[in-house]
């Protein structure tokens, strides 16, 4: 059973009732991220995120984590490029006071300065694992080769520089404009009463005054670079990005399924023929982004540096056989029966349906519909995937990145 409601300020509300289970994930989803950031609040989105557990009037940043603890639930958070959200998991006996304190750190941050100057360490060192994980590193590259340095181009934890100079005034300010009722969805899922999850946003979330307007969706402008980051690392990677569809086009699922068949698991295509059949790499796999008008379809691999030029052949050759000659039919019932399978699995997990079903209504102020989307994918045919196939792999507008200790970057 599914309920939604809007509050009098905009505030959105979705709950997925899911009887039978002891549990009950809720999250505040905020449609706001990197790519809606300017340059010089690059990585705003993110640190925010990060300050928002530092502490309220209320409860210190201890305090928060030490409340949630005494409850037994789980608390945490993440940025997108262009969501945001905030979510705990507790059991059904401990949701009131679960939610009470998640609308707490949410509504209630005060940020404070030695908590933000400690903070700024904190991300500071977490860019620079993101610079030691090579793998990390490539996909990044891969979107600003892809998107530029703004937009979908940015990387979500942005510039050493900006992080260290941010200030309490831009963090509020930043606050005002995008965390406000009409950009804001409120998700649950799990075991919990329809009526008591409506009446605790209403408590909690129905006092935020409206705001005015927003910025516009972020700019999709697509680029056609080439990146390379020489490092002194025992692996090479690299990525190749081809535009697809966006999030609301009408071949999304067909575009899962062909995912599945070239790099989505042990029995895809490029995993059999680079690391099965070649041994050119450990990690082969590729997946799709899509976004509201624009996406990226990522080939990626992590091999052994003398194997690099071998490798991106290997993998050029695995795609451009898959665009020319099409798949089988055994390939596409399977590929099909993975995409089916992710969907209903997905459906027993709280946590994935408060994202499924929070996502859908702050994206397109819809609710997901679980029979509609398998009647989809049941509804596929071969054809359907050859069209997708068709619609990807434009080498003339494809992108690169590659990471490594390599004499020339990858090409196409």
């Amino acid at each position: 059973m599914v309920t939604t409601r809007t509050l009098s300020n905009g505030v959105r509300v979705i709950v997925k009732r899911m009887e039978g289970l002891l549990s009950v994930t809720m999250g505040v989803l905020v449609g706001t991220g990197a790519a809606y950031e300017t340059d010089e609040e690059d990585g705003i989105s993110h640190f925010i995120e990060h300050m928002q557990f530092k502490g309220t009037d209320k409860h210190t940043a201890f305090g928060l984590s030490d409340a949630f603890d005494a409850l037994g639930a789980q608390v945490n958070a993440f940025t997108g490029k262009d969501v945001t959200c905030y979510y705990a998991k507790s059991t059904s006996d401990h949701a009131a006071e679960s939610f009470a304190l998640l609308a707490e750190l949410f509504l209630g941050s005060t940020f404070p300065e030695e908590e933000m100057e400690r903070e700024k360490g904190v991300v500071v060192e977490e860019i620079n694992m993101d610079e030691d994980s090579p793998e990390d590193l490539c996909l990044d590259l891969l979107a600003r080769a892809a998107y530029g340095n703004r937009g979908y181009g940015r990387n979500i934890l942005g510039p050493v520089s900006n992080v260290r100079g941010f200030t309490r005034e831009q963090l509020f300010a930043y606050k005002r404009e995008r965390y406000c009722p009409q950009n804001i969805v409120i998700s649950f899922a799990g075991n919990i009463e329809p009526e008591l999850a409506l009446a605790l946003t209403e408590e909690h979330f129905g006092g935020m005054p409206p705001c005015g307007a927003l910025r516009r969706t972020p700019p999709t402008e697509r680029e056609k670079n080439d990146l390379f980051r020489k490092k002194p690392i025992e692996q090479a990677h690299f990525a190749f990005a081809f535009a697809t569809i966006e999030r609301d086009d009408p071949a999304f699922a067909a575009t899962q399924v062909m995912n599945a068949i070239l790099g989505g698991g042990m029995s895809s295509r490029l995993f059999k023929r680079v690391r099965e059949e070649l041994g050119l790499a450990y990690s082969v796999y590729s997946y799709s982004s899509h976004y509201a008008g624009t996406g990226l379809f990522t080939v990626y691999a992590g091999v052994n540096p003398k194997n690099a030029a071998s490798a991106a052949d290997a993998v050029v050759s695995v795609i451009r056989e898959f665009k020319e000659k099409g798949v089988t039919e055994e390939e596409f019932l399977r590929g099909r029966e993975q995409l089916k399978s992710g969907n209903i699995f997905s459906q027993e997990n709280t946590s994935s349906q408060m994202l499924l079903y929070g996502k859908q209504l702050l994206y397109k102020n819809e609710v997901y519909d679980f029979e509609k989307r398998m009647a989809e994918i049941s509804a596929l045919r071969l054809d359907d995937i050859h069209a997708a196939i068709a619609q990807n792999f434009d080498f003339g507008r494809a992108c690169v990145a590659s990471v490594g200790n390599l004499e020339k970057p990858i090409h196409l």
